[in-house]
């Protein structure tokens, strides 16, 4: 009996309770905002789309139309907020997320054709390889997005569509935008004047 009893303890105590195991929190954004910053110092032309239950039943709200000056350069830079979280939390600014996680995430446009005369076309949406005047890159030398730079052409109303895709391990030189998944998909009406 004292041999069976020794060797339960010693049985026991060998075992180890599992520690819980932090889950990783899904990225949530709940606003995207856009900030035109003319290169020229004027007061930037700033936009936001608002999802205010994340994936809940409440459709994203885009303020708009974003409306910037006809032949003028702007530098666009993007800020991801999740709102669900408190403000002193780091989920709270997805933006600092996005870039430690640069070599993982991509962003995308397209736009009518001719509403910027630099880049030229309509986005990189469809084809991975049109152009797009990337500022920022992860550090592979592959682009980002948080900042890009664009020039408008003449007056014209259209639409810009940013979509930032999560491509952990798959992002590359030419990975596009069917690979990985999707964080955000947003169009905003755009009128040049």
């Amino acid at each position: 009996l004292a041999i069976t009893l020794l060797i339960t303890m010693a049985t026991v105590s060998g075992c180890e309770v599992d520690e819980p195991q932090k889950e990783e929190v899904p990225e949530l954004i709940t606003t995207v905002v856009l900030t035109f910053a003319p290169i020229s110092g004027e007061d930037p032309v700033i936009a936001t789309a608002t999802d205010p239950d994340g994936e809940g039943v409440r459709d994203i709200t885009v303020d708009g139309p974003v409306k910037l000056t006809a032949s003028k350069s702007y530098i666009l830079t993007i800020s991801l907020i999740n709102g669900l979280a408190d403000p002193t939390q780091p989920e709270y600014d997805v933006t600092e997320e996005v870039k430690e996680e640069a070599d993982e995430h991509m962003f995308f446009f397209s736009w009518n054709t001719d509403l910027f005369g630099s880049p030229a076309g309509d986005g990189n949406i469809e084809n991975r390889s049109d152009p797009v005047n990337y500022e920022d890159e992860d550090a592979n030398g592959i682009p980002l997005g948080l900042e890009t730079s664009w020039t408008t052409a003449e007056a014209k109303a259209g639409e810009l569509r940013i979509i930032l895709k999560h491509q952990p391990d798959l992002k590359s030189s030419t990975s596009g935008v069917g690979v990985g998944e999707t964080d955000v998909d947003i169009r905003f009406p755009i009128q040049i004047e």
